[in-house]
């Protein structure tokens, strides 16, 4: 009876979490990547979160001796707005100058800087609405790319609404403590595999089908707790750390992509790797406990909750999966 209670509450606790913010995306990061072609010569591709035809007021500025050539595209693309020109710095370059963001600081996003340099070095930096500029160093220390890349891994996966909404179905799915310890350690160990190996060039997964079958990971953990809820014990009940393993490599193979993305510092790699996905488990292991901790004041405050809550939440995370297997196989 108890576990039945605490079921529901997760359920309602998922549909408290997840249902608002299905489409919310203000929170999603910009990207700004600028790529030296020639000395003091660099192709700017700039992309800014969108929705519609409508996309977040902001724009790079960049130091005083770099001009600007005329844009050579700029289009909506997937949730957001590219567009893409050229600067020159002339002999001065990038090097120890800043990039700032005009409007950020207007805005709950940030903004991910990739600089690659003509002789293969590669210089990132996340900006924030409270300090809205960066810095291009000429040698950046080991402690900076440990923090950005923890900052980067963190706030990628709180961000992601995919990843949570799996992580949360491995809840409602596992009782007992032990057995969820082995579901989320098995998730971890596998994503970390994955992760490790495409961002080094093991492995090469073309991103579009894989953000699609995390989405086919989310449906078939909806349809799990439905099954669940009508007296059948699936897979995922039984051997909930093998199915979480399984689907963890194809998330590892979703974080990789934010990350190569971003890009890696050429000096720091096992460093800035590592830091990301120390980033993404204390992203996780943070979201876990949040979800527990809302549990406990539920079951301390509220004495009745709807016995519908568990069907009609599963069908809610159900839905929600299908939207985006249909929206992401669109965008192949």
């Amino acid at each position: 009876m108890i576990a039945d209670c605490k079921r529901t509450m997760l359920f309602a606790l998922a549909l408290a979490l997840f249902m608002p913010t299905a489409q919310a995306h203000e929170s999603r990061p910009a990207y700004l990547s600028l790529t030296e072609a020639e000395v003091g010569v660099f192709d700017v591709n700039w992309r800014r979160p969108a929705r519609g035809d409508k996309a977040l007021s902001l724009a790079p500025v960049f130091p005083q001796h770099c001009v600007e050539k005329d844009k050579s595209a700029a289009y909506f693309s997937a949730g957001a707005y590219v567009q893409r020109w050229r600067i020159e710095c002339g002999e001065k370059g990038l090097l120890g100058s800043p990039i700032a963001i005009r409007g950020l600081e207007f805005t709950i996003t940030d903004v991910l800087i990739r600089v690659e340099l003509q002789q293969g070095a590669v210089r990132t930096g996340i900006v924030k609405p409270n300090a809205p500029s960066f810095e291009v160093e000429k040698s950046p220390s080991a402690w900076k790319v440990a923090g950005d890349y923890l900052v980067l891994g963190v706030e990628h996966i709180l961000g992601g609404i995919d990843h949570l909404l799996f992580v949360l179905g491995l809840l409602l799915i596992v009782s007992g403590t032990w057995r969820l310890v082995k579901t989320i350690t098995s998730f971890t160990v596998a994503h970390s595999i994955t992760l490790g190996m495409a961002t080094l060039g093991f492995v090469r997964v073309p991103q579009a089908p894989v953000e699609a079958v995390i989405a086919l990971s989310i449906l078939f953990l909806a349809t799990e707790l439905i099954r669940r809820e009508q007296g059948h014990e699936g897979l995922a009940s039984q051997f909930p750390w093998i199915v979480a393993f399984v689907f963890g490599l194809l998330h590892g193979f979703g974080f990789a992509g934010a990350l190569t993305e971003v890009g890696l510092p050429q000096s720091e790699i096992p460093l800035a790797l590592l830091m990301f996905n120390i980033g993404v488990e204390v992203g996780q292991i943070l979201f876990v406990i949040m979800v527990l901790l809302l549990l406990h004041i539920i079951q301390r405050n509220v004495k009745n909750l709807p016995a519908w809550g568990p069907r009609a939440t599963a069908y809610g995370i159900g839905s929600l999966a299908a939207f985006w297997i249909f929206d992401r196989v669109g965008g192949f």
